[in-house]
């Protein structure tokens, strides 16, 4: 799990599979598809912006490969400028003091959540 604090706000990453803390905040799920073998009442959720997650194809063409990171953080960076989703991630955060994305990536160096913190920070 990693901190970064962005004027008074506190935006943490978190996988899907860690145990939930009270330190989390404001937990947001940040992948378009719900994590697998992870019930609602197990990851306490309380916000799922499943469309600012990358598209499929970009996620397929990523296959997180470290290699390709940050070709993906670029091109990911491309699909969110200007979205819904984006400004929906960007509001609750604002309106919360401590936020934790939440992935379930199994990297978690290389993953859309490490992109989307970096440019909420």
């Amino acid at each position: 799990m990693t901190d970064a604090k962005s004027r008074t706000h506190t935006v943490r990453l978190k996988r899907a599979y860690d145990e939930v803390a009270k330190a989390d905040g404001f937990r947001i799920l940040v992948d378009r598809i719900w994590p697998r073998g992870v019930s609602k009442d197990k990851a306490q959720i309380d916000e799922w912006v499943k469309e600012v997650g990358p598209s499929t194809d970009l996620r397929k063409w990523f296959g997180h490969d470290p290699d390709k990171f940050d070709e993906f953080a670029r091109k990911y960076k491309q699909e969110l400028s200007g979205s819904d989703a984006w400004k929906d991630l960007q509001s609750l955060v604002a309106d919360h003091s401590t936020v934790t994305l939440v992935y379930s990536a199994k990297d978690e160096k290389h993953n859309q959540a490490v992109v989307l913190k970096d440019l909420l920070t």
